[in-house]
């Protein structure tokens, strides 16, 4: 599937500015480390002189690496920091509406290098990528800063969350089940919360949990806007719970629209698999939940807000990995490129992505129309990986 779409999407998306590459990814092969010159004999010191005194060590500088882990207070800074001011787009994206979102996985896996940075854009379909190549951090990237609030909100709730069937109850205020287990399969999960109402009193409990985990367990500064925009995601989860689908809130930016366009809920993302009968979902096993849950508790899943085209936010994220001597190991860019085009900014983004440290086995994740066939007789995405290094020579 992979290399029907790449081309496709090659000569459609980006024939403006110019060919990508399509061809087959590989990793460059490690180079060994030099052996160090060999150092001159010592001079010998006649026997009868005195020792000298041996000199002071030089000062040695502090190589910065990838953090094993933030403080709330640099947590909060980093992301305040490395924002733009809120922006728009057409509709919330409180979830994907991506089908195939996992078919990419397994290309992605035979090149993703451990340790990375991963970087991304919009909701849920992130975390499914991430479990998979397992970074050492996450920087999502968005216009709105509606989408930093629903990230704040999972934030919360991975932290407060010790496994998925907790985790799910509270992302869609419904009490958790009897008989699920860590052992529990993603299908008997999600058709055991299938049949549970949505409960009123535990959605304001779980509300006033989450906005005080954030403000005095964290000490992050919301603001009434931010409190507002949390409250906003979280009631539409708690109203449809794994029946919430992409157009629910309203399409075109609309708030509250009521959409119901054909997409997939939530519960069926969950349950998708890679194609080949992998289930890849970030709540498919305890192992891929607990990949998000390790970031979010080490304040390692950074959400920034920011236009991919715009002044600041890709090349601060950019520059911030590099003094950190980070390497991004893929961004996922949604469909974001073909707004980016419609408006005669595409160029603008590729300069900025060219300020990320990337190198042969860093990966473009993007989702395009086209290729396959609808989901229940509506349209969908599919996804395909292209090289990030290739590309960028598009702008450089």
């Amino acid at each position: 599937m992979l290399k029907r779409f790449a081309c496709a999407l090659s000569l459609g998306l980006l024939a403006a500015a110019g060919p990508i590459s399509c061809a087959a990814h590989s990793a460059s092969a490690p180079q060994p480390p030099q052996a160090p010159a060999s150092a001159p004999a010592p001079a010998q010191v006649p026997a009868s002189a005195p020792a000298a005194a041996a000199p002071a060590p030089a000062a040695t500088a502090v190589q910065a690496v990838l953090p094993e882990r933030l403080s709330d207070r640099e947590f909060w800074q980093l992301s305040t920091d490395l924002s733009e001011p809120n922006g728009s787009f057409r509709s919330d994206n409180l979830l994907s509406n991506e089908v195939w979102l996992q078919y990419v996985i397994p290309d992605l896996l035979n090149v993703a290098k451990p340790g990375r940075v991963y970087m991304g854009v919009g909701p849920e379909q992130n975390f499914t990528y991430i479990a998979a190549v397992k970074p050492a951090m996450v920087f999502i990237t968005d216009v709105r800063r509606g989408n930093l609030d629903l990230h704040l909100m999972y934030k919360a709730l991975f932290e407060m969350s010790a496994d998925r069937a907790d985790f799910v109850s509270r992302l869609f205020s419904r009490p958790r089940p009897e008989g699920l287990t860590t052992n529990s399969t993603v299908r008997e999960l999600f058709q055991a919360y299938a049949s549970v109402p949505y409960d009123e009193k535990l959605f304001e409990t779980n509300f006033t949990a989450i906005i005080n985990h954030l403000r005095k367990t964290h000490g992050f500064s919301l603001d009434a806007e931010d409190e507002t925009g949390i409250r906003f995601v979280y009631t539409y989860f708690g109203q449809y719970g794994p029946d919430l689908t992409y157009w629910m809130s309203g399409g075109f930016g609309g708030r509250g629209g009521g959409g119901f366009r054909n997409s997939p809920t939530y519960a069926d993302l969950m349950v998708a698999t890679d194609g080949a009968g992998a289930y890849r979902s970030y709540l498919a096993s305890e192992e891929n939940y607990n990949v998000l849950k390790a970031l979010h508790t080490k304040n390692l899943f950074v959400p920034v807000v920011g236009n991919f085209a715009g002044p600041k936010a890709l090349r601060a994220v950019g520059s911030w990995i590099k003094a950190h001597h980070g390497m991004v190991v893929a961004f996922y860019l949604s469909n974001v490129e073909q707004y980016l085009n419609q408006d005669g900014i595409w160029m603008d983004f590729c300069k900025n992505a060219s300020a990320l440290p990337v190198d042969d086995s860093s990966q473009f994740i993007r989702s395009f129309r086209g290729g396959g066939p609808g989901f229940g007789g509506g349209a969908s995405l599919n996804q395909g990986l292209f090289p990030m290094v290739t590309d960028l020579k598009l702008c450089q």
